[in-house]
């Protein structure tokens, strides 16, 4: 199927029940690609500060945040024969030279107004922040500082750091479960996912998976959850009321699965495979997988269109978005965006 890389004068057209934006933010040129959801043209850019990475938008829509960093950009590390990554060991003098090349005064969770697409304050959010989520009500982030082992909970009103939670090595997916009550911070270098009380802000729950857990994602009508991990192709189906694994699945060969994210109706889980180039479709009720979408180069963070029929994958190395007709599971088109795409949000109502 033959494949349009859109650009503001396309006159591609897709249709869509109620009007969105695609946020995204690009690591490498410091900047966010708008799109719009209607026909899938780049309608703006906005400068926010180096390395931005998450991105979330605020429960009424009105306010895009996001997660910018000082710390310089590591490629991919290389793969051993079994195409699994090779993690370097712990140097000191290589962690010493990466802090003294860090700029922490960009480490930061930025305000940008929607409106006028402009950046309007910021937030500190400790060390390197990478990803992050918003509670339920929008008065707080909850972050993970990857290279300080915590997550922080920050008070949006304020604008201040209220808790600093230790956790495991490389802290990375952060997300809030459907009613609030907690949220789960997956650990890269050891596998560890911890569950936080919103409350109380204490560790309840703590368990392992494969190593490089990348994100996590939960259905909305049952108490379960989705992990995967990296490095071992695999996806984690999770009870979340006894904070514990259920079942492993095995992705396509060749998945080093990034973020996970699941339907609007329950039905499917949507993976990211990174190296692979794929999106993986999973059952939830199954957990068969039923189809794999071929997308673009690296693809990493993945949204869903608020209606269900589309996806979108954030694909780093070859700097555009995919669509994807989840009608079909096919890629439709790619939208050129800026240099490294990493995170996407879904803006409604504009």
């Amino acid at each position: 199927m033959a494949l349009m890389v859109v650009s503001a004068g396309s006159s591609f057209v897709a249709a869509a029940q109620k009007p969105y934006q695609i946020f995204v933010t690009n690591e490498k040129s410091a900047d966010i690609t708008i799109i719009d959801g209607s026909d899938f043209k780049v309608i703006g850019t906005i400068e926010v500060g180096k390395r931005p990475r998450g991105i979330h938008v605020s429960p009424d829509g009105k306010t895009v945040y996001v997660a910018t960093s000082g710390t310089p950009i590591e490629g991919p590390p290389p793969l051993d024969a079994a195409g699994n990554p090779i993690l370097k060991k712990n140097n000191k003098d290589e962690d010493d030279d990466d802090k003294a090349r860090a700029d922490k005064s960009a480490d930061a969770i930025r305000i940008v107004d929607v409106a006028t697409r402009k950046v309007t304050g910021r937030i500190n959010a400790g060390s390197d922040p990478e990803e992050f989520e918003i509670s339920k009500d929008g008065s707080r982030i909850y972050v993970s500082n990857e290279d300080i082992k915590t997550a922080s909970v920050i008070n949006i009103a304020s604008g201040k750091v209220e808790h600093l939670i230790p956790v495991g090595g490389e802290p990375e997916g952060v997300s809030v479960t459907p009613d609030g009550r907690q949220f789960y911070v997956t650990c890269e270098t050891a596998g560890e996912v911890f569950a936080i009380d919103t409350a109380s802000y204490e560790v309840i729950g703590h368990f392992t998976v494969s190593i490089r857990p990348r994100s996590v994602a939960f259905l909305s009508n049952a108490n379960i959850g989705f992990i995967p991990s990296e490095t071992k192709g695999q996806l984690n189906v999770i009870d979340t009321r006894g904070v514990s694994v259920l079942k492993t699945v095995d992705l396509p060969a060749g998945s080093r699965p990034m973020k996970v994210k699941v339907s609007p109706d329950n039905k499917r889980v949507y993976v990211s495979d990174g190296r692979a180039g794929t999106v993986s479709v999973i059952d939830t009720q199954t957990y068969a997988v039923l189809n794999t979408v071929k997308v673009g180069t690296r693809p990493w963070g993945i949204v869903l269109s608020p209606d269900g029929k589309y996806l979108f994958s954030a694909n780093g190395p070859s700097n555009d978005v995919s669509v994807v007709d989840l009608a079909t599971n096919e890629e439709i088109t790619r939208v050129k965006a800026g240099e490294g795409p990493w995170g996407l949000t879904i803006v409604p109502g504009h």
